[in-house]
């Protein structure tokens, strides 16, 4: 859970930047948006799998290329 104290002489402004911060550091919205809506396990695995292939494949292409 996120949390900002806010001082007494802090506008909101700064203070919601803060939040901001904190909320993106912790990758809150990735989980919310993650957990809209309900994903069966085997699409979570698929999903996770296209993941790691494309991944992979970027190493790969990284390496292949020839050096100028």
């Amino acid at each position: 859970m996120a949390r900002v104290i806010v001082e007494d002489d802090e506008s909101f402004e700064s203070a919601l930047r803060r939040f901001n911060k904190i909320v993106q550091g912790n990758r809150i919205l990735i989980e919310v948006r993650n957990r809209r809506f309900f994903e069966k396990p085997s699409v979570i695995n698929k999903r996770k799998r296209a993941a790691k292939l494309r991944k992979s494949r970027r190493q790969t292409m990284k390496f292949a290329q020839p050096e100028s």
